[in-house]
């Protein structure tokens, strides 16, 4: 097994929605804002590669929306999901598992791109199975107001009408070498892959902790539906993550890929970050 990371280019977000209730002058400390608030994200990815399967976590934000859409999320950095699928000597057409960690647009937006004469979409990855969970879903078809905005019909609709749509019911491994677990409280039925090799385990931890400034526990985002579900599936996760050594891995930290954690007399807290081809 071979894992890649796969950067598809930045975006900005305010400090204040990504920190929650946490005050600027702590959060800021850890992770910088502008001079408008705005601090700025990676949408990283995960490439897999075994011997008979090339698996891709999430996807990044996609190139369909207007002018309008992106404004507001100010794209920067050099990365895209196709050249850097490319570098690593994969093809769109490679693909045969596309993991959607839930369908936020700025995870799942690269799933589905215009067909050539723009009359209509296509999948980008047409040979993949795409998997999310069925909570996942139907939430993001049936959307709440407060998460209305984060699921675009345009990410999701052609995927189910593809027939390439697979959606999983509980946790377990649908992929060999590669167990899905689920979280709430960011928004229902988060699927967070936890990948096992070289006897070790790397989670990809989307947005149950969507950077290494995150880890501390009540640093939880605003633009999360239940917090304190968050903060209950959480305690779950870093007992997991302390009793088996996890190495998570972060989709949206600009400055670090990868982390492994320590408990502290002061709480729980980074041991070390970095890249990940560090830690396996």
């Amino acid at each position: 097994m071979k894992l890649t990371p796969i950067e598809t280019g930045n975006f900005k977000l305010d400090g204040g929605a990504m920190f929650g209730v946490v005050p600027k002058s702590m959060w800021s400390k850890v992770y910088p804002a502008d001079e408008n608030n705005l601090a700025n994200w990676a949408m990283r990815c995960l490439l897999i590669e075994t011997d008979d399967r090339k698996i891709l976590i999430d996807n990044g934000i996609g190139d369909k929306q207007d002018a309008k859409f992106l404004s507001h999320y100010y794209l920067n950095g050099d990365d895209t999901l196709e050249n850097s699928l490319k570098k690593a000597g994969v093809g769109f057409e490679d693909i045969t598992d596309m993991v959607l960690t839930h369908m936020h647009f700025d995870h799942c937006g690269g799933s589905v791109k215009y067909n050539k004469d723009r009359s209509g979409f296509e999948l980008t990855f047409p040979n993949a199975t795409y998997w999310t969970s069925r909570k996942q879903y139907d939430w993001a078809v049936n959307p709440n107001r407060r998460e209305k905005a984060s699921f675009l019909k345009e990410n999701i609709l052609p995927i189910e009408e593809s027939g390439h749509l697979r959606l999983i019911e509980k946790e377990g491994e649908y992929i060999p070498g590669i167990v899905f677990k689920m979280y709430d409280g960011h928004t229902d039925g988060q699927v967070i892959p936890h990948i096992h090799i070289n006897g070790k385990t790397v989670v990809y931890t989307a947005d149950l902790m969507p950077s290494s400034a995150h880890v501390p526990m009540p640093w939880i985002m605003s633009y999360d539906t239940r917090p304190l579900q968050t903060l209950k599936d959480r305690e779950r996760f870093y007992k997991e993550a302390l009793e088996n050594d996890y190495i998570l891995f972060f989709e949206h930290d600009i400055y670090n890929e990868a982390c492994v954690l320590e408990d502290t007399p002061k709480g729980l807290k980074v041991a070390r970050a970095g890249k990940l081809a560090t830690f396996i």
